[in-house]
């Protein structure tokens, strides 16, 4: 799966954290290893443009989705050849917009781009949020998402703590790891 991450927005965001939780969310949705998704994060001028140009909606937004080609694999014959890549869509993200609106919502700029970005890709597979019951369903789909990848980076970032206290305390007492080290 490709996933390219372009950050046009004059602000710092952390490329590869976004693209771990688009690659995260786009694996629990199963969307096909051929998939090419691209992100872009722009400023609040160009999101405006984008904004009033396809939703005919003045003011810059925090997040936009421009679905390309269908690669769910629930959505394919199983006997369909392989795919050979395809895009995904666009998800544009406007770090400016998401900064006022993560500081209403109490919680950081990375924070609140990690959930534009799975609600960018899940308006790539489908998802709307225009009725009631479509937005309860997208929204609870979302937070799982974001919740399991929140609670898998904590896990990997405590085993990899974990590994480096005793690598020095094997150090410490003489021994080395499997590398000679």
């Amino acid at each position: 799966m490709s996933i390219e991450v372009v950050n046009e927005s004059g602000i710092t965001v952390d490329e590869a954290q976004i693209v771990s939780v688009a690659r995260y969310a786009l694996d629990a949705m199963k969307v096909s290893p051929s998939a090419e998704l691209a992100i872009t994060a722009v400023a609040l001028d160009a999101m405006e443009e984008l904004h009033i140009r396809w939703m005919d909606e003045p003011g810059p937004t925090d997040v936009m989705a421009f679905p390309m080609d269908s690669l769910s694999e629930d959505t394919r014959r199983p006997d369909a050849p392989d795919l050979g890549p395809a895009l995904l869509g666009d998800v544009v993200l406007c770090p400016a917009f998401a900064r006022d609106q993560a500081r209403k919502a109490g919680h950081t700029l990375a924070d609140e781009l990690h959930l534009l970005t799975v609600h960018g890709i899940l308006h790539l597979l489908g998802y709307d949020h225009l009725e009631p019951e479509d937005e309860r369903e997208m929204f609870a789909l979302q937070n799982r998402l974001l919740v399991r990848w929140r609670s898998d980076r904590a896990r990997e970032r405590a085993r990899d703590a974990q590994k480096r206290s005793d690598d020095r305390l094997l150090g410490a007492a003489g021994f080395e790891d499997e590398s000679g080290r």
